[in-house]
């Protein structure tokens, strides 16, 4: 079976979307193994810090992000300068995966301040949401929601319309 990992910086407090993560969580258990890493922002501790300061903390960031992953998961970036796909084309990418026999994927979302360029250099693919901006919360649940909608496109479940 698949191993599905979404990695995502910051934890989840919004009980909303908690409830909507984990119904999708518990759905996506009938198609792989998918497993949420929940890993801390750096703190950053002036108000209107500077890049340098910014930079220090996502490259820390980035190195526990990489930590992180499974040994030849093909890495998924969410970031803004991403690509934006289709709910069939992401469904595609993921049994393109599977079929390759290096079938484990890990996407990640990065923190307030986004991803640090060697987590966006070590991805396969750089995926955009969307044009605009979401909490990082209502993010997670959307992937989610993506990720089990892809799967069940693979498999001829009538769900995506």
């Amino acid at each position: 079976m698949q191993n599905i990992d979404l990695i995502c910086l910051g934890k989840l407090n919004a009980g909303y979307y908690a409830a909507g993560v984990a119904d999708y969580q518990k759905r996506l258990g009938a198609f792989c193994n998918f497993r949420i890493i929940e890993l801390p922002e750096e703190t950053i501790h002036e108000k209107n810090s500077s890049q340098a300061v910014i930079d220090k903390a996502l490259e820390a960031e980035g190195k526990n992000i990489l930590s992180h992953l499974r040994k030849g998961s093909a890495l998924v970036a969410l970031c803004v300068e991403g690509k934006q796909m289709t709910s069939p084309q992401l469904a595609s990418f993921l049994e393109d995966k599977a079929l390759s026999g290096a079938g484990d994927v890990t996407f990640v979302i990065g923190s307030s301040h986004g991803l640090a360029p060697q987590v966006k250099q070590a991805a396969v693919l750089k995926l955009s949401m969307s044009a605009m901006t979401f909490p990082h919360q209502l993010a997670r649940l959307m992937l989610t929601e993506q990720i089990y909608r892809a799967f069940t496109i693979t498999k001829g479940i009538k769900y995506h319309k």
